[in-house]
């Protein structure tokens, strides 16, 4: 035996494989757990006593049984941690409060133009705030909050390395933990709804995620985990140069991806998502001859990167909704024109992530840290 392993080594162990166990499948009985993990019944027993103590299990009914005495069911207590993701926009400021499951259990939005100054952050302080208060959980509960901006940061989630969006720049997470008493971290919009991606699904292993959305984004995935790089700005294709005579792109450069592959490049002023898709699908020229093009931009980016990452794509993001597998079908012949290397596998997918991807995704890590811990 490994005389480095101690006795508090294997009671920890033995806590930790009990408490997941249960939690990947479900509700077990104490007979399972033993079986399962090959421990005494003492052992898981004495295991199951302190999880319900420290409230992260419960009893949850009976298994039935045709002989003798039914076995209790032990689960999981999903909200006896809660993380908070917020995600900070331009007018709005969504939030929502998951549970260790991943589950949403409230949100809201919230009217709240940006603006860089200090009234702003204790504004919306405050409003996270009262949302946890609304909630009826003990601090301890709280693992913290998630701050999901347009933006890239640190990879430590401490400042804002690049935001030209809001024009907030250099931004230390310190604006609004002076005033939340809990952890708190940016996370790139982007990486977020990736991370979201990797929560729901256990088969990416390596992909790159574009989130298109009024704003393009993207992240890359090795490994099932996000790649941030040496500079936290890995996978920001958006600012790609397509064309350098291009349109002119927030970031002060022309003809970037983002100029050509968002929501703003596709839609005209005071257009919607709903009206354009609307419009498509029921045969209008215009708008299908807009599709085409914006197809056809979006293909040429994505075979540039798929030459350089021969990984799967995933499409997310606000436009993701409205795409069907026909779509995926000519965007899939169009990268085929293009390609040096054509395959006839596809390798681009729809994003299988839930509505409000963003937020949940700034709040999963802080989940996803506690139940390494366990």
């Amino acid at each position: 035996m490994d005389q480095s392993i101690t006795f508090q080594d294997i009671k920890k162990n033995n806590y930790s494989s009990i408490y997941h166990l249960i939690y990947q499948q479900g509700k077990l009985s104490k007979q399972e757990i033993a079986s399962q993990l090959r421990l005494s019944l003492p052992t898981v027993s004495q295991n199951l006593v302190r999880l319900e103590e420290e409230q992260l299990i419960a009893k949850s009914g009976q298994f039935e049984s045709s002989v003798g005495r039914r076995a209790t069911a032990y689960a999981i207590c999903p909200q006896a941690r809660v993380a908070i993701g917020v995600e900070i926009q331009k007018e709005t400021v969504r939030m929502l409060a998951v549970d260790l499951l991943g589950t949403v259990i409230q949100k809201t939005d919230v009217p709240l133009p940006y603006v860089n100054a200090d009234s702003y952050y204790q504004a919306l302080s405050r409003i996270v705030q009262d949302f946890i208060a609304s909630l009826a959980v003990t601090d301890e509960q709280v693992l913290g909050i998630g701050l999901a901006v347009q933006a890239l940061t640190s990879v430590d989630g401490r400042k804002i390395t690049y935001g030209k969006i809001l024009n907030f720049t250099g931004l230390e997470i310190t604006a609004f933990s002076q005033y939340l008493k809990y952890p708190c971290r940016f996370v790139h919009d982007a990486k977020c709804a990736a991370t979201t991606e990797l929560w729901v699904r256990n088969d990416i292993g390596d992909a790159v995620y574009l989130s298109i959305g009024r704003h393009l984004g993207g992240a890359i995935i090795i490994n099932n985990q996000i790649e941030m790089g040496k500079e936290g700005h890995s996978g920001t294709v958006e600012h790609m140069t397509i064309d350098r005579n291009g349109p002119s792109c927030y970031c002060g450069k022309n003809g970037c991806m983002e100029t050509y592959c968002s929501v703003s490049a596709l839609l005209e002023e005071g257009e919607t998502l709903d009206h354009f898709f609307a419009q498509l699908r029921s045969g209008a020229a215009p708008f299908m001859a807009r599709w085409d093009r914006f197809l056809d931009m979006l293909a040429l980016s994505i075979n540039n990167i798929h030459l350089v990452i021969n990984r799967e794509f995933i499409i997310g993001g606000h436009i993701s909704p409205y795409l069907e597998e026909q779509d995926l079908h000519i965007l899939h012949e169009k990268v085929h024109e293009k390609t040096a290397f054509p395959s006839h596998e596809p390798f681009i997918h729809l994003s299988r992530s839930p509505e409000n991807g963003v937020p949940v995704g700034a709040a999963i890590p802080f989940i996803q840290s506690f139940l390494d811990r366990i």
